[in-house]
């Protein structure tokens, strides 16, 4: 069976318009039919695109689901696809997404890791020693790397940078939201993407992290 991208049912506002052309430009890209989900024919999503409003969607769609938030509007500025990947955890079906899309648009990918400090740290009658918070980021950048190593190899034409931020998940995506044409984070959403649909001001696709 054909895969397809998937429009939800959208109304003529302006968020609404800017879903419609951002799953066209979608479909354009990946050469697939755009589908609304009243077509009778059977079909499988390679992609499900709707508003931030159908944020249900997360909860009922099994494949990849972008969100296109109110007051979206392209930008020259938005070039990079950003993914939040937990390089602890990496799993295969958000970074195959996030590497495809990249690959699709001819886009750089901004492949970030948010860590926190240790408990140990808390207990330091001082404060954090530099030197340990920079082995402590130091091990981070490694983990990240390993964890995209295998992506990088199988997507030799996606420039990647890595970045990785001693902030919360939510604000290490948000670091980069005046770049991104696309936010790629898993599933199941929670309070990330809660925040990235209301914060970002740009489409975030939540993929569910089964197969990694």
């Amino acid at each position: 069976m054909e895969p397809v991208v998937v429009l939800t049912r959208t109304d003529t506002s302006e968020t609404g318009r800017a879903a419609a052309r951002w799953a066209e430009q979608e479909a354009a890209l990946r050469a697939l039919p755009l589908r609304a989900p009243d077509a009778p024919e059977a079909c499988v999503a390679a992609v499900t695109v709707g508003e931030t409003r159908a944020v249900t969607l997360l909860d009922t769609v099994p494949g990849p689901v972008v969100l296109v938030p109110d007051g979206y509007a392209d930008s020259r500025r938005r070039t990079d696809v950003v993914l939040g990947v937990d390089a602890r955890e990496p799993s295969d079906a958000v970074l195959g997404f996030a590497f495809g899309s990249a690959r699709l648009r001819g886009a750089r990918l901004r492949a970030v890791h948010a860590w926190a400090l240790p408990p140990e740290a808390a207990a330091l009658p001082f404060g954090v020693p530099e030197e340990d918070r920079a082995g402590w980021e130091d091990h981070e950048v490694q983990v990240l790397f390993h964890a995209l190593r295998p992506w990088r190899a199988k997507y030799p034409e996606v420039p990647v940078f890595e970045d990785v931020l001693l902030f919360t998940p939510a604000e290490a995506l948000l670091h980069h939201r005046s770049r991104a044409a696309l936010i790629v984070v898993g599933g199941p959403p929670g309070v990330v993407v809660r925040t990235l649909l209301r914060e970002s001001g740009c489409p975030v696709a939540v993929v569910p992290a089964y197969g990694g």
